[in-house]
């Protein structure tokens, strides 16, 4: 890892952001001995339809969880921002026998995640499941059940190891619902793999930042990686005060390409079943262009050629395990960037750890 000025600002967000390998094997340990995915696994095994909710990035959250639910489990689910709950429940469909809702955050004191928690509860008898990083918080005893993970929370304001490692509790419980032994196994290697990639890609990233300036940032990615292109976009929103978008990556075809220029970084987290379609859009978007950084697992030569940075995790995983890993080299392209732009990553203009309402 290249000498930098990474422990003089923002150093608990670079930390955190660093420490995601051993914290997530240390929140699979921690759920492994307190049983908690074998007893949540109990206590919703009537539930057929979820629905998963939180502020901001535990809204982008509950986006990739209910993707992934849907996927591991084939039952239906689906992500709301709390506040829909709290201002539009008529559009939700709340009522509906049988639903399980799961309410995201961080620090289990959100304001509006605490209200949705409670409508849920009270108001239309909806059973609640709560995932958090403080087991002592309004969160857990505003939910009927909990699971919580203290090892991945955080002194910095941004969310970085608690997305990844909620979003990998959530994993474990999609894969025990629907009978999968090989996640978890899967999920383990997932962790090692990302250990042995993060310093060089954090060394590549951090040179990539130094030599560039952009105007924008631009995020694409398809299907369940779609919301880890939302979170990117607000990593580098947060950290660096910079203007980002995410698009699904074929729609960006559809009028937004109009604004691609060398000044624009654009982010492609590439997933393998979508691998040649995707592809064709990043060689455009080059040929237009964009300077182009491709997330992926393993880079063909067409996406090495069209490039200007290729980060490759190269895992064995299945698709669904790498939703976690491609959300790092956002959370580090969003550090670096707010340091060069002479910010502190650690303390966000306009930013508080914890939205609490009056």
């Amino acid at each position: 890892m290249p000498a930098s000025s990474s422990s003089n600002h923002g150093p608990h967000t670079f930390s955190e952001i660093l420490s995601q390998p051993d914290i997530w094997r240390a929140c699979f340990r921690r759920l492994n001995e307190n049983s908690a995915i074998e007893e949540m696994r109990g206590k919703t095994a009537a539930r057929k339809s979820w629905l998963f909710t939180g502020c901001g990035t535990s809204y982008y959250l509950a986006e990739a969880a209910a993707a992934c639910w849907t996927l591991l489990t084939g039952q239906k689910a689906r992500a709301v921002p709390s506040s829909e709950i709290l201002l539009f429940p008529q559009l939700e469909h709340l009522s509906d026998p049988g639903l399980q809702a799961v309410v995201i955050s961080r620090s289990g004191t959100t304001s509006e995640a605490i209200r949705a928690a409670e409508i849920l509860g009270k108001k239309y008898k909806t059973s609640t499941l709560g995932i958090t990083c403080s087991p002592q918080s309004e969160l857990a005893t505003t939910c009927q059940m909990t699971i919580a993970i203290p090892d991945a929370d955080e002194k910095s304001m941004v969310m970085t190891r608690s997305f990844s490692s909620m979003l990998l509790t959530i994993l474990l419980l999609a894969a025990e619902t629907a009978g999968n032994k090989d996640i978890p196994v899967v999920l383990e290697g997932v962790a090692g793999g990302l250990a042995s990639r993060i310093g060089t890609w954090n060394g590549k990233i951090e040179e990539f930042v130094a030599e560039r300036s952009f105007e924008d940032y631009i995020y694409l990615a398809q299907g369940p990686f779609f919301p880890i292109a939302r979170e990117g976009a607000l990593k580098v929103t947060e950290m660096s005060h910079s203007y980002a978008q995410a698009y699904h990556t074929l729609e960006f075809r559809h009028g937004p390409k109009s604004i691609v220029a060398p000044q624009n970084c654009i982010a492609f987290l590439l997933s393998e079943s979508g691998m040649t379609a995707e592809s064709e859009v990043l060689v455009e978007m080059k040929q237009l262009g964009g300077t182009i950084i491709a997330i992926c697992n393993r880079a063909s030569e067409t996406v090495r050629k069209a490039s200007d940075l290729v980060l490759e995790l190269e895992s064995s995983s299945p698709e669904i395990g790498l939703l976690a890993p491609f959300v790092v080299p956002t959370q580090l392209l969003g550090y670096h960037t707010g340091l060069k732009k002479g910010f502190n990553p650690d303390e966000p203009k306009n930013l508080t750890r914890v939205v609490i309402l009056d």
